[in-house]
């Protein structure tokens, strides 16, 4: 614990990804770097607190316990990111915490797990008492489908606690120097049980931006202390700023609106995003949508692109506040969605939608920037169905339910789209960015820590119904920290990187360079196919080249399918197990080798200190070109933290 100031970035030291994602206004600090009287917890376990924590360590505070941190640079703002208990019988709690500056200058801070604490198997509840959801599926914790087993497996309750961590955002009543103590107590007479500080943001926030000669909302009799609902007065507005040429300017304010905005050749800017909020209640339909949706809420959506999609859309400086509890897929409860093609996304903060931006093509030439997106029941971004010649960049992700970044190719393929520079947090279920299917993708400079379970920090996923992937596929120059988790339902661990074939081969050039891969829980890369198509897909056309691995739980390379990969100038250290696990297709075919082979192409170093191979050497020199060396599950060996490169 320090008195001085930690600053981290994705819980490291930012030099160790210094020109890796997304470049922010605020400075994160951990609460297990800062001075506290509780305890500070840590871990990797899923369905735990501490593994779904930044940097999988937080403190536990009981009341009258505190954690203190000291500013790094002036601030006026906080983001706190906390978890407390749900209620019994779920639905969540609120709770107080007290923010004192510098020993005075208290704030009151009421937080919620009405938004956290989800339970059990896919698409999961808020009931904690409830039985197993998917009886057909395969549980791991029986190994076992429990309608089909005699007598029927029992599962204590609540089975599979997830979704544990919240984030809220506190403008200080005026600016606090460099230097100052910022302590986050919990008082004596706490209705929480406990309190978990997982790290606090701080920020200087610049005054409301304002708009001249743009229409306003409260022109058009937006309420903007939110008591009443303001949707028709976005609607007069834009009608009106699209009418004179005018840009839609929402001043600060916090604005009511418990539907989707429908936007087309407009553009609404906000006074900033910890100044413009539009806030929504999720609202039952009386009857379903023609999309299926049960509910709507806060949004603003494109046309349909069945109906010509919009274009045109920009959207800058304001923050959408959803209200979404529960994961019900069929519902159309975004923070944005439709179509929106030749439109920009800058600027925004989204919170509480169940996706912060889906996109259902095809659409063209969108970019998101600048934007940050937390506490998702779902993905983040998702490029859903013909997104081509878009991106998402400098965009900032924590606590998605599902992928943070995801393209899916369904239907139509995605192509020539870009996610770069971005930083993805705490995927509670799935990956920190994902690909699925597409042609000439290209992910790089992006910054991934901590993905929790059912997934990891890169995914390339020939999953989900997509088209095949086509073209040049490439990720260059990424960070990915305390990746490669153990997946329950297969018992094994994957890669920080994972490469996956259910549907089909993946054979499109694949290329990983340049990108570094630090403390691994268990491999740094895994190529795979699903065992009941093991003899039929293939992964081929797979190089890797000047990649940093610095700490694997076991393996450096885990092939568990047919195919291919080449490898140039990959650098390992700190390795748990054998530096290649070649397991091939399980074909155990000692004459001939795995049915999987690695090219050597020279500048493969690294050492390996294990039982099975005590001596400084090349990692993959002795496993090419297909060596069977496979070990179903390896032991894990913890490797060290991540520290600096030698030259």
């Amino acid at each position: 614990m320090s008195a001085e100031p930690v600053v981290t970035r994705a819980a490291l030291d930012p030099k160790l990804v210094e020109g890796r994602g997304a470049d922010v206004a605020f400075f994160e600090q951990e609460a297990e770097n800062g001075v506290t009287t509780g305890e500070v917890i840590a871990g990797r376990d899923a369905y735990t607190l501490p593994s779904e924590a930044s940097g999988r360590a937080a403190v536990m505070l009981d009341p009258g316990e505190h954690v203190e941190f000291v500013l790094p640079e002036a601030a006026n703002a906080v983001t706190i990111r906390y978890a407390i208990p749900d209620a019994p019988g779920g639905g969540g709690i609120t709770a107080p915490l007290d923010l004192w500056v510098d020993g005075g200058h208290r704030h009151k801070v009421t937080l919620t797990s009405e938004y956290s604490w989800l339970y059990n198997t896919y698409p999961f509840t808020n009931d904690p008492d409830a039985s197993v959801l998917q009886p057909d599926w395969w549980i791991a914790e029986c190994a076992c489908v429990p309608s089909q087993t005699d007598p029927t497996p029992a599962f204590d309750t609540p089975f599979r606690p997830h979704h544990f961590y919240d984030e809220q955002r506190v403008q200080l009543k005026k600016t606090f120097a460099a230097g100052s103590v910022l302590r986050l107590e919990v008082p004596r007479k706490s209705n929480a049980e406990w309190t978990v500080i997982d790290l606090v943001d701080t920020e200087l926030v610049a005054p409301p931006v304002v708009v001249d000669g743009a229409v306003s909302v409260t022109d058009h009799g937006a309420d903007r202390t939110g008591r009443r609902d303001s949707a028709g007065a976005f609607d007069a507005a834009i009608v009106a700023a699209r009418d004179r040429g005018v840009p839609v300017y929402v001043p600060a304010g916090t604005f009511r609106v418990d539907r989707h905005i429908i936007v087309d050749d407009v553009t609404i800017i906000g006074a900033g995003s910890w100044h413009s909020i539009i806030r929504g209640s999720e609202v039952e339909l009386a009857e379903p949508a023609s999309d299926g949706s049960t509910h709507t809420g806060v949004g603003f959506y494109g046309k349909p692109a069945n109906e010509g999609g919009s274009s045109n859309v920009h959207l800058e400086g304001f923050a959408i506040e959803g209200d979404v509890r529960e994961r019900i897929d069929d519902d159309q409860v975004n923070g944005i969605g439709g179509a929106m093609s030749d439109s920009t996304i800058t600027g925004l903060y989204i919170h509480h939608t169940k996706v912060g931006i889906w996109f259902d093509g095809p659409i063209a030439n969108t970019h998101v920037t600048d934007t940050v997106i937390a506490d998702q029941i779902a993905d983040a971004v998702n490029f859903h169905r013909g997104v081509t010649d878009s991106s998402v960049s400098n965009t900032f992700v924590r606590n998605t339910g599902d992928d943070g970044l995801a393209m899916w190719s369904l239907a139509e393929a995605d192509a020539r789209n870009t996610f770069a520079f971005n930083t993805v947090q705490s995927p509670v279920l799935a990956n920190g960015i994902a690909l699925y299917g597409g042609s000439d993708l290209t992910v790089e400079g992006n910054l991934v820590a901590d993905p929790v379970r059912e997934g990891s920090g890169l995914h390339l996923g020939a999953r989900f119904g997509a088209e095949p992937f086509a073209g040049a596929i490439t990720f260059r120059d990424n960070t990915v920290v305390r990746a490669a988790p153990l997946d329950l339902n297969w018992d094994i661990g994957l890669g920080a990187i994972w490469l996956y074939a259910l549907d089909r081969s993946i054979d499109a050039d694949v290329l990983i360079e340049g990108d570094h891969y630090l403390d691994s829980t268990y491999n740094a890369l895994m190529l795979v196919t699903e065992w009941g198509v093991k003899d039929l897909y293939a992964i081929e056309n797979v190089t890797v080249r000047d990649v940093r691995v610095d700490g694997t739980g076991t393996s450096v390379v885990s092939a568990r399918s047919m195919g291919s990969a080449a490898f140039e100038n990959v650098d390992a250290r700190n390795v748990g197990a054998r530096g290649v696990n070649n397991c091939g297709a399980f074909g155990w075919d000692w004459v001939n080798g795995s049915e999987f082979s690695l090219v050597d192409l020279g500048g493969n170093d690294g050492l390996a200190p294990t039982p099975w191979e005590p001596d400084l050497h090349p990692w993959l020199g002795r496993y090419v070109p297909n060596i069977i060396s496979c070990e179903d599950r390896p032991a894990v060996v913890a490797p060290p933290a991540p520290s600096p490169w030698g030259p």
